[in-house]
């Protein structure tokens, strides 16, 4: 199948970018998105110009490292599928493909397809851990969860850390992964005794990053890779007014 990519190049975070259009002719319906790129890549250095710059590692939806939009949505809209999870057999021949970074105060660009995401690293810097010495590690069924928490808990447990909450929100929120990071912690006992400085200290490091606040549009969760639930926001909101309420 031929495809037609429109690739947005920019040389560095200082200087302006735009879209670059290149032709794939031998690309197959069995190849992954992060392979497309791969043969368009050959393409180029064969051809003397610059390969495009794209984040990966895994490969296998764990990572969070590939985030692209594509065709305007982020990872390219599947259903809970990160972009190296996404295959060829869901586009068409002909089909022009549009490929660009994630678009956020809090993501600058570093060059082409890559932004820095470290802002989500600051985050979990702030307060998310649990840091209340316990000790070696307790026998597994020493402390009792309900099955509910326990269940809810591993779900927020899985976000990835991609970023696709923050591309696709209108207000460029990370609300969706801090909460799910606030949420996880907040529902075990583990991390009862800092529940009230972590909600507040990740809260404002969400704000220094530059990102926006949650106007409950809940773009984030239809492109969550993990499908994270929204619900995650709520709970957030609920320890944020227990932790000022108790300042």
């Amino acid at each position: 199948m031929q495809l037609h990519l429109k690739v947005w190049r920019q040389a560095a975070a200082d200087t302006p970018g735009q879209f670059q259009t290149y032709t794939v002719a031998n690309a197959h319906s069995d190849m992954s998105f992060l392979e497309l790129l791969d043969v368009l890549n050959e393409q180029l250095i064969h051809s003397g110009v610059d390969p495009v710059e794209v984040d990966y590692d895994c490969r296998e939806g764990i990572c969070g490292s590939c985030g692209v939009m594509i065709n305007g949505k982020a990872h390219g809209g599947l259903p809970q599928t990160a972009t190296c999870q996404l295959y060829l057999r869901h586009f068409s021949d002909g089909d022009e493909i549009t490929v660009e970074p994630w678009r956020a105060k809090g993501f600058p660009v570093i060059k082409d397809l890559v932004v820095d995401r470290a802002a989500l690293d600051r985050i979990i810097m702030a307060g998310g851990y649990i840091s209340v010495k316990t000790g070696s590690a307790p026998e597994a069924n020493a402390i009792p969860v309900p099955k509910a928490s326990a269940d809810s808990a591993f779900d927020y447990a899985t976000c990835i850390g991609c970023g696709a909450c923050v591309a696709a929100c209108p207000n460029a929120s990370a609300s969706l992964f801090t909460a799910a990071k606030v949420a996880h912690l907040a529902l075990l006992p583990q991390g009862h005794p800092e529940r009230q400085q972590r909600v507040l200290a990740m809260g404002d490091q969400m704000t220094t990053e530059g990102f926006g606040d949650c106007s409950n549009h809940g773009e984030c969760q239809a492109v969550c890779p993990k499908g994270i639930s929204i619900d995650a926001i709520a709970s957030m909101r609920r320890e944020y007014l227990r932790a000022i309420a108790n300042l």
